[in-house]
């Protein structure tokens, strides 16, 4: 059976080739047209001999995805990307563009077991993990599709990233590695939903990404309604991780909170979210919540600059974040589901 080149790191490549008696530097040459050149076929990789193509096209075959749909937004350039696997499944990212930069949000699941109520992923069911090639291909296509660089990436797609502990990690190592996509860990972000163990190990094996937590609520009753995991790991053990990671690694810490109208927004909340994250590094990234959920609202505008007020008051630094794409299905999922609808 052919092994897909994407799913392997720089030196798992070199014993591959090996195996088959070619040279360490040949690696270099294959990963140089596959993520550089954007070239996906051996037999265009024309600096090797034609026994060498024939060979490798034997052993080997380049699994980029297929491009099912594209959405570009109008106002801001923010590029929505359904993908299909090999094996039918459907997968998104999402290509965000900042003055200078291009910031692409990557999948690690086809669906997702978490289930967050205000998520549309969750709503269409959990299949299975991604491997690490199906991860770094996202990246390979959203280049190849929009003609640009991707400088930096969020685990922050489709899926929770630390219930796809090793795949995910795999990944980084071939978006971090020279010869591959070339992108430095301080510009990788992983989003969790909250793993305190995997928390914990990330730190303790020396990734040095940045991490971003996915909180959304101050009190475990609020938090259970709305984050169902919470029921298995509590506000209390996802706190700790943080603490232990940030002895562990020093970094400061992206608190994620999606603000719901009349849920999650009353000054209280923001009282009990800041008495929660004293003496920790933090950031907080205030998101208005996405239509997702027909019972959930977004806050006013009053509401959202109330709450990051009472959050300054307390020392907390934190921001209102912009939204993206909103005249496409920015929200990872949306497509996914009305793709899946309409089969």
């Amino acid at each position: 059976m052919k092994k897909n080149i994407l799913d392997f790191e720089y030196q798992e490549l070199i014993e591959e080739f090996e195996r088959l008696g070619l040279e360490k530097y040949r690696v270099d040459q294959v990963l140089d047209w596959v993520y550089k050149k954007r070239i996906f076929k051996f037999e265009n990789m024309t600096n090797l001999s034609k026994e060498h193509r024939k060979l490798l096209n034997e052993k080997f075959y380049i699994g980029t995805l297929k491009l099912l749909k594209m959405q570009i937004s109008k106002i801001d350039s923010t590029t929505k990307f359904l993908w299909e696997l090999s094996d039918g499944n459907t997968i998104e990212s999402v290509a965000l563009f900042h003055s200078g930069r291009v910031t692409a949000c990557i999948s690690t699941q086809v669906g997702c077991p978490v289930k967050c109520s205000f998520c549309a992923t969750g709503q269409s069911g959990y299949v299975r993990n991604l491997r690490a090639g199906e991860i770094v291909a996202q990246i390979l296509g959203i280049e190849l599709h929009r003609k640009v660089k991707v400088g930096n990436v969020v685990y922050m797609g489709m899926g929770e990233p630390l219930l796809n502990f090793e795949e995910t990690l795999k990944s980084v190592k071939m978006l971090n590695h020279k010869k591959m996509l070339n992108i430095g860990k301080r510009r990788i972000t992983i989003s969790t939903v909250g793993i305190p163990e995997r928390i914990i190990e990330l730190a303790e094996r020396g990734f040095n990404v940045k991490l971003a937590l996915s909180l959304h609520a101050a009190t475990n009753t609020k938090r259970d309604e709305i984050i169902p995991l919470n029921r298995q790991y509590s506000i209390d053990e996802l706190i700790y991780a943080v603490k232990k990671y940030q002895e562990i690694t020093g970094d400061r810490v992206t608190i994620e909170y999606i603000l719901i109208r009349e849920f999650n927004d009353y000054p209280e909340d923001a009282d009990k979210l800041a008495e929660i994250l004293k003496g920790l590094n933090v950031f907080v990234n205030l998101i208005p919540v996405n239509p997702v959920n027909p019972n959930f609202y977004k806050p006013s505008r009053w509401a959202l600059q109330r709450f990051k007020q009472i959050l300054e008051r307390h020392g907390i630094e934190s921001e209102i974040r912009i939204e993206k794409g909103a005249d496409i299905d920015a929200a990872c999922g949306q497509l996914r589901r009305r793709n899946l609808k309409s089969r």
